[in-house]
């Protein structure tokens, strides 16, 4: 890869890492599905006029379909399934399960397209499962009730993300970022606002809440979401979801830095075993050890 895409790919973890902080800070007060809906509606706002400005309006228009069900999978049920989580889980524990969504990748890639996987990269895909196990374990714990819908909802969530991914390199590989980023976050924005109305907060949320909301939308989905489409088309959807290696660190170190989130032992295990196995599904391991994966390109 090249150092410009290293660099995207550490500005993107530390972004998503972000989200979850700020899903933490607002969804108490606006709740998942307005919350959800927001973010979305004002990463649309931001991003389809960019979309008009360069003339990609009849792309869109051409592609909607597709990209309106990128916005489904990809924004408005994680969206609401990890603000839902966020009323019960910490931002760092939620983040550490967006390290399964390579494993999800890689998986329903192998299944639906037919990618072939080495026998070590199965071994992996086992691997990572069972640290994504021994986290739902471990998370029980600080769940009201030892419920497993919040940890449930969070790998839903991160398998919706491998779907689509593997369904933008299938059906969407032509299309440009812009297109995608603005359409999805458009089509998800519809399909949310009459939930969002009906679940609205009967209380004014506070600043922080619609701060957090302000940088959800901004960075985390309209800025986040370029860098990501982008990524896929220039280095494929398995390389891209590497990115998820360092977004439960991001989000584990801002849960600490700003809401004293503590950081056990066990989380780190789990976390290591997902990263582990991953390194392996996604072939990072091997050409490790053959002494490619660090060599950039200029």
């Amino acid at each position: 890869m090249k150092w410009s895409d290293i660099t995207t790919l550490i500005s993107l973890a530390a972004m998503w890492g972000a989200s979850y902080l700020f899903m933490r800070l607002g969804a108490g007060e606006f709740g998942a599905l307005p919350l959800a809906g927001l973010r979305a509606a004002g990463a649309a706002l931001l991003l389809m006029p960019v979309l008009a400005w360069n003339g990609g309006l009849r792309q869109l228009l051409a592609h909607w379909r597709g990209i309106a069900l990128v916005g489904l999978a990809n924004f408005a049920l994680p969206f609401v399934l990890f603000g839902w989580a966020a009323l019960q889980l910490p931002a760092g524990s939620s983040a550490l399960f967006t390290g399964a969504t390579p494993l999800f990748g890689a998986a329903i890639g192998w299944i639906w397209l037919r990618d072939t996987l080495s026998a070590p990269r199965l071994a992996g895909l086992a691997l990572g499962f069972i640290g994504v196990v021994w986290l739902v374990w471990d998370s029980l714990g600080g769940v009201a009730h030892g419920s497993l819908w919040a940890p449930a909802a969070c790998l839903l969530a991160t398998a919706l993300y491998g779907f689509s991914s593997n369904y933008t390199k299938r059906y969407l590989g032509g299309v440009s970022p812009l297109a995608i980023a603005a359409g999805s976050q458009c089509a998800a924005a519809l399909m949310l606002a009459a939930p969002a109305a009906i679940a609205w907060p009967a209380a004014m949320p506070g600043l922080r809440a619609w701060a957090a909301v302000a940088m959800l939308a901004l960075a985390c989905s309209a800025v986040a979401y370029v860098l990501f489409f982008g990524l896929i088309a220039r280095i494929g959807a398995t390389r891209t979801l590497a990115v998820t290696f360092m977004i439960p660190a991001f989000g584990v170190l801002w849960g600490a830095l700003f809401l004293g989130e503590v950081i056990t032992p066990a989380m780190g295990i789990g976390c290591a075993v997902i990263l582990a196995g991953t390194a392996l599904t996604t072939g990072l391991a091997e050409r490790f050890f053959e002494r490619k994966v660090l060599v950039p390109t200029a």
